[in-house]
Order: C-alpha cells, then sequence, then structure tokens
C-alpha cells in the first residue's frame, strides 16, 4: 500500500473504525455540499446495460451498487481498490452479483482481463493521490480505452471566487487534503502523457467546485 495512503489518508481509508463509519449515503451528500445525486448521475446516465464498466476505486454509499447494477448481467462492473477495507466494503456490496468483481489492484497497473472497457471512470480519486500517482492513474486509465469507449473523472476543480465553498475548501485541503489542489491548477489533461491523442471536454458544476470531465480518444487520420 502507497505510504501516502497511511500517512494521510489512514483515517479516511484504512482504519476499519472510521471506514464504517464514514460509509454512509448521508455523509457523502454532506462532504459534497448536497451534489452527490447530481454528480452521481452523471456517471450513471453512461452506463448502458452489458457495457464491460472499470471504476478505479471503491466510493463510499451506495455508488458502486448502483453502477453495477445499471451494467447488468450481460455486462461486467471491475472495481479496483488498493485497501483492504475498501475491497471488504466493495465485496460487501457487489461481491454477490456474478457480473461484478472486487480486485485488489493499484489503479496504476490494472489491465484488465483481457478484454476491453466501454467506460472507464474515475470518482474522486485524483485529488486524493500525490502528482506522481496521478499521472501514473491518468496514463493507465488512458491506455485501457479502445476507440469507442469514454474516460470519465469526476472530481474537484478551481471554485470561482464567487463561491462560498471555495474557502471551505481552502481551509479542508490545508489541514487534510494536500494533494487537491494540484485539481485547481491543472487541467486533468496535464496529467496525461500524451493528451493530444484524446478528445477532452469538461462540464463543471456548482460555481467551479465539481468537474466532470469525458475523453475519448480522437479517430486515426486518414
Amino acid at each position: 500500500m502507497p505510504s501516502y495512503m497511511t500517512d494521510v489518508y489512514d483515517w479516511a481509508y484504512v482504519d476499519p473504525a472510521w471506514v464504517r463509519w464514514l460509509d454512509h449515503n448521508l455523509v457523502v451528500k454532506t462532504l459534497l455540499f448536497g451534489n452527490d445525486r447530481r454528480l452521481m448521475r452523471r456517471y450513471l446516465s453512461r452506463i448502458q446495460p452489458g457495457m464491460r464498466v472499470w471504476q478505479v476505486a471503491h466510493v463510499y454509499g451506495d455508488l458502486v451498487e448502483l453502477a453495477a447494477q445499471r451494467t447488468g448481467s450481460q455486462g461486467a462492473f471491475h472495481l479496483t481498490d488498493i485497501t483492504p477495507i475498501q475491497i471488504a466494503h466493495g465485496k460487501r456490496k457487489i461481491g454477490a452479483l456474478p457480473w461484478a468483481r472486487v480486485i485488489r489492484q493499484d489503479a496504476a497497473l490494472h489491465h484488465g482481463d483481457g478484454h476491453p472497457y466501454d467506460l472507464i471512470c474515475s470518482f474522486f480519486l485524483l485529488h486524493e493521490v500525490p502528482d506522481d500517482w496521478k499521472r501514473r492513474i491518468v496514463d493507465n486509465m488512458l491506455a485501457q480505452m479502445p476507440e469507442h469507449g469514454e474516460v470519465l473523472f469526476v472530481d474537484y476543480h478551481r471554485p470561482a471566487r464567487w463561491q462560498p465553498v471555495r474557502y471551505i475548501l481552502k481551509w479542508v485541503n490545508r489541514l487534510l487534503e494536500p494533494f487537491a489542489e494540484a485539481l485547481w491548477n491543472h487541467e486533468i489533461s496535464h496529467f496525461a502523457s500524451h493528451a493530444a491523442d484524446f478528445s477532452w471536454h469538461k462540464e463543471s458544476i456548482f460555481g467551479g467546485v465539481y468537474q466532470i470531465v469525458s475523453v475519448r480518444r480522437k479517430p486515426p487520420q486518414s
């Protein structure tokens, strides 16, 4: 397990007592200032029955259950995470679904089962990892995307100066989220080694607090 997980995020993602307390929809709604369902819909609306979907990290609340259920028995839903307690929570939620797999794997190293994914989603992961890990994760996600596929990033963004939440997050970042403001200062494409090979479409919501970035391969030039 990376050292930053135990050094910075032990309280949030490693310690079983904290994880049990945090893994609830109400906590997620509070942390996202009531935007949880709005952001989840941006992801879930892209999943069609029969798709092959890779979600790169476990998410608190019921998102992984909803995503796996939308994929359905004709598709495949793969959830990866690097910490044992998150794997346990993921298996509790979707382990009974025959088409779902919960895999302990570094998101920068996961290569699936030999079949391409239609949709790959990072839901609030990038702001929690150091910049070198951001680059490795983004590059691997893009490398796993076939010509027809889509990579989706849902994460924090630089808030507008008029948005009061900006100043709350400044304080939170100083205390708890040391890697988050890299997403205030750089586009997610900044962390891709070959960004020009892809088309990037960004939507920001809630006064710029959150971003939804869709990435697709550019068609080959004739």
